[in-house]
């Protein structure tokens, strides 16, 4: 194990393969948000609605998936550095794809700019609801040792600063406290307890 040494370097991607991947993913989740809106519409207009009425939904999911996912695997690639830039990149790819929808230049901007802030956001602080991850490059086993021994002390070091009393108290301690009594008071502690009868 010794001689184990890890490759941290930036190894590329294929961003067309992933583009199609996120298409596709994002495609049917357009697909089910299209079936969603041919429910709820007040005409009836049957099955293939959910292609001609609403199928502009699947579209610009599709879109927004697959220009987000090559954007940021392009831009990773090109820095050769995966980090929160990539997906703030691809965000306002993404985000004026679907200002595109709104057909101004203003919403073009506007849609691009608040989806690449929040998505450059929500990958810096983590990319999780729940807690910053892990750095990716310290092993975890490494890392929980190192966690264990930095709270390791001795108990001679734990009572030499907090000293004894408040439920902390070292072996002897009994002996010592009557030896401590005797020469303030001069009275005689027993050290062990008298038995219950």
């Amino acid at each position: 194990m010794a001689g184990h040494t890890e490759d941290h370097s930036y190894h590329p991607k294929d961003a067309i393969q992933a583009a199609l991947k996120t298409t596709m993913l994002t495609g049917g989740i357009g697909l089910f948000g299209s079936a969603v809106q041919n429910t709820l519409a007040r005409k009836n207009v049957g099955a293939w609605g959910v292609f001609m009425k609403s199928g502009g939904t699947i579209g610009i999911f599709a879109a927004m998936g697959g220009t987000y996912e090559f954007v940021k695997t392009a831009s990773a690639n090109l820095r050769e550095k995966e980090d929160h830039w990539n997906v703030a990149l691809g965000g306002f790819f993404s985000g004026a794809i679907l200002g595109l929808h709104a057909r101004t230049f203003p919403a073009l901007l506007g849609y691009g700019a608040a989806l690449a802030t929040a998505m450059g956001a929500f990958e810096y602080t983590g990319g999780s609801l729940f807690g910053y991850k892990k750095n990716t490059d310290i092993d975890e086993f490494e890392r929980r040792e190192q966690l264990r021994k930095a709270y390791r002390t001795s108990a001679e070091q734990t009572f030499a600063e907090l000293g004894e009393g408040r439920g902390l108290y070292a072996p002897g301690y009994a002996e010592r406290r009557a030896e401590r009594i005797k020469e303030a008071y001069g009275i005689e502690v027993p050290t062990s307890q008298a038995p219950a009868s």
